[in-house]
């Protein structure tokens, strides 16, 4: 699938891409400290739960850049919820880059180092708590249940279309 990055790995400052003027802004700088584990970036054509394309944690061998379409892998995700004014779901998909030439070696989520996983978790944790929200993982789903995410996200797109 085709993942757009927003924000590059070890980048305090967390873009969102701005539809009226067709660019990326800063939304947000991380406080001293924390950075981004890893690419951030959405799905085009997606709509989730918290009414924003798809969002997705992309493992890759190197930072990409704001803007960069990369083809990823789905291994996984984490199912969490937020609470701000209200609790919404929000979850987290994981992928990997993969090109024709590149393959991925990690093709599901247990895969991972378990102090790498624990790594992204918190780095959420700490991030939503850094805006005023708390974030809470409740479960580490495999690649299909995330396949079957994207699969939500899509109809859920296709259906506001529609209206």
């Amino acid at each position: 699938m085709n993942v757009v990055i927003d924000t590059p790995r070890g980048s305090r400052n967390k873009y969102k891409f701005d539809e009226a003027l067709g660019l990326f802004r800063v939304s947000r700088v991380l406080p001293p400290g924390m950075s981004f584990p890893h690419d951030f970036g959405s799905v085009p054509g997606t709509r989730a739960e918290d009414g924003d394309p798809l969002d997705v944690l992309v493992l890759g061998p190197a930072p990409t850049f704001a803007g960069c379409l990369v083809t990823v892998r789905l291994i996984g995700m984490l199912r969490a919820h937020q609470v701000e004014t209200s609790r919404i779901r929000n979850d987290r998909l994981i992928g990997v880059i993969e090109t024709p030439v590149n393959r991925a070696a990690v093709t599901e989520l247990s895969q991972l180092d378990a102090d790498e996983l624990s790594g992204i978790e918190e780095f959420f944790v700490s991030y939503n708590r850094a805006q005023g929200r708390t974030f809470r993982v409740t479960g580490r789903l495999g690649a299909h249940a995330a396949e079957q995410a994207l699969d939500r996200a899509l109809r859920a797109f296709k259906k506001t279309r529609s209206d």
